[in-house]
């Protein structure tokens, strides 16, 4: 396992390894024509630490003298993909059917408790949060809860900033006008938006049973990467965060089913939504 191969050289042991590495620590399964993935997310931290290869950081890991790096692997590995109002269909199903569902019963507490489950940077979380000032619910007790594994994409979520491409990604003008302010080269979130929403790292493997409970759980573009029995195990856990008829929200490409006996599945506004039993 020398030094001298080249970034794109990866030896078949390292790419098991690799593998197996990632699925212990996150629970993401790569399956074996991903070298482009471990090429282009792993080449940073070859260089950061002047290794030469992906080899060569593979026998720094195996060594286990430097467990930070281990981390950063893990965090490259993951998918941080998002976007403001990603998915608009999704939230127009919240503007017009659950919001004023929630509106109704929740008249005396005034209290909404929403949980983005895969938050990366902040855009799901604050989405929503433009959304409900949008709808006059800035009187309410509004939570919203953002979770990620990479500490790093929850550090920035915090931070509120946004470069420019960011926000034309997805986020109306505006909404733009409205809610941010300009910061050096990027746009920061107004303090109003901010403190309706908190973060922090999750494994969502682990137990959720203290978390909640939730009115709207969104867990998007997650599941695609976790085995069945990670799987089943993950939505058995979110259903136990849910208020009995809350929803969950998945990606386009994700279902609940085979999952009757937590999730009734409903069509609305043309999505797919999961009503938890």
């Amino acid at each position: 396992m020398g030094c001298q191969s080249t970034i794109s050289e990866i030896l078949p042991e390292n790419y098991r390894f690799l593998q197996a590495h990632i699925y212990a620590h996150v629970g993401i399964v790569l399956e074996n024509n991903k070298n482009y993935l471990f090429e282009s997310r792993l080449a940073p931290i070859v260089k950061q630490f002047s290794l030469g290869s992906i080899n060569a950081l593979c026998e720094l890991l195996l060594a286990k003298r430097n467990p930070e790096i281990g981390q950063q692997v893990v965090e490259a590995m993951t998918t941080n993909e998002t976007y403001f109002f990603r998915d608009p269909a999704q939230y127009d199903a919240i503007r017009t059917v659950l919001l004023p569902k929630l509106k109704e019963e929740r008249q005396v507490t005034r209290k909404l408790r929403f949980w983005s489950a895969a938050s990366s940077t902040g855009q799901e979380a604050y989405s929503l949060a433009m959304l409900l000032l949008e709808e006059g619910l800035n009187g309410w007790d509004i939570q919203i809860l953002g979770t990620d594994f990479s500490s790093k994409v929850v550090e920035r979520a915090q931070a509120a900033s946004y470069q420019q491409l960011e926000v034309n990604r997805g986020l109306p003008a505006a909404l733009l006008v409205k809610h941010f302010r300009r910061s050096g080269l990027n746009w920061q979130l107004n303090e109003q938006v901010r403190r309706m929403a908190r973060f922090a790292t999750i494994d969502l493997r682990n137990s959720m049973r203290t978390m909640g409970p939730f009115d709207l759980v969104f867990c998007r573009n997650v599941m695609i990467y976790f085995d069945n029995a990670t799987k089943r195990n993950i939505m058995r856990e979110l259903h136990s965060t849910l208020f009995r008829g809350g929803w969950l929200l998945l990606g386009g490409a994700e279902s609940a089913l085979g999952l009757d006996e937590w999730f009734e599945r409903k069509t609305v506004e043309n999505i797919t939504v999961y009503v938890a039993r």
